[in-house]
């Protein structure tokens, strides 16, 4: 018999140790990023302080949420042997935090496990007063994706073969780089914002999309454009107003019970697809809730949910 925590470190390639049904803590990559050359562009006046917050009881399954990020920066997960695929994962936490284990680092092991290159962003939030208010998320985002194609030699990945993935509030980030990737967000700091921000597939995974209430999640929305925004701010702000023919095929994924992020985010993004004629895989599950990541659904239908991805990326021919 395996235990459900075993079960989960398997499921993202954390392994199993020699005992039967013992699990082993991996440790954190050691491969970092900065997104700047210098400080991150529009500091305010008084920096945020980054906090790192232990949520999980059990030391083999950490649940880590970090707050004041000061410092954008990507955590590289490399494969064994590099497919020529890499993935850029926005992990979400309702844009008061990123949560990087549960929506991070196990999609990334997962991943790296089969061959791609994997970059975990440690994105600004948009409460800390940055200058590009609540655009500060995508201007990280926008940079991310640059970097990851300036260094596509170094990481034995093709340029053509970027993907990026996001879940909740992250899902925004990752639904407004496969809208907005050609949206001036800052100043260009060196060669490598010469290159193309727009993802070659997105995936979207239970995502905040809408800033427009009912559909709105109200954190994520107050904190990006605050609670008293008007009309025009909530549209220029929800993705699927900004779908168009240049948005890369989407893979989206929900559970229809979610109690958190209403379902109706990615039905009204999904159709703003099929409207432009891009390409879009979706699946949703009756039952998974909101936040499941990998270890969430395990033991239930919604853990199919990163083999789905995997082969809908085979099918569009990348390894």
């Amino acid at each position: 018999m395996i235990d459900r925590r075993t079960a989960v470190f398997g499921t993202v390639a954390a392994g199993l140790s020699s005992g039967a049904g013992a699990a082993v803590r991996l440790p954190d990559p050691v491969e970092t990023i900065p997104l700047w050359p210098a400080e991150a562009p529009g500091m305010p006046a008084t920096p945020p302080a980054e906090t790192i917050d232990e949520r999980s009881t059990d030391p083999l399954v950490p649940d880590r949420a970090v707050r004041g990020i000061v410092r954008p920066r990507l955590v590289v997960f490399r494969p064994t042997v590099a497919n020529g695929s890499a993935l850029l994962v926005a992990p979400g936490g309702g844009y008061a935090r990123v949560v990087i284990d549960k929506e991070g680092y196990e999609i990334g092991r997962w991943l790296a496990a089969r061959g791609w290159t994997v970059f975990v962003l440690f994105y600004r939030l948009p409460g800390d007063g940055w200058a590009a208010g609540p655009d500060v998320a995508l201007s990280d985002a926008q940079r991310a994706m640059r970097l990851i194609r300036a260094r596509a030699g170094h990481y034995g990945i093709r340029p053509d073969r970027v993907a990026a993935m996001g879940f909740s509030a992250g899902g925004h980030v990752c639904g407004d780089l496969a809208t907005r990737f050609a949206v001036p967000t800052y100043a260009p700091v060196d060669a490598a914002d010469r290159l193309d921000a727009r993802p070659d597939l997105a995936a979207p995974i239970y995502a905040v999309q809408s800033m427009t209430p009912p559909l709105a999640h109200a954190g994520s929305r107050a904190l990006l454009i605050g609670k008293d925004a008007s009309p025009a701010l909530e549209a220029a702000h929800g993705t699927a107003g900004h779908v168009d023919a240049r948005t890369p095929p989407c893979f989206l994924v929900h559970a229809e019970d979610d109690p958190a992020v209403d379902v109706g985010n990615t039905l009204a993004f999904r159709a703003a697809l099929k409207t432009a004629g891009v390409a879009v895989e979706t699946h949703l599950f009756a039952a998974g809730g909101h936040g499941f990541g990998l270890r969430g659904a395990a033991g239930k239908p919604a853990a199919a949910w990163p083999e789905l991805f995997h082969a809908w990326t085979r099918s569009r021919g990348w390894a």
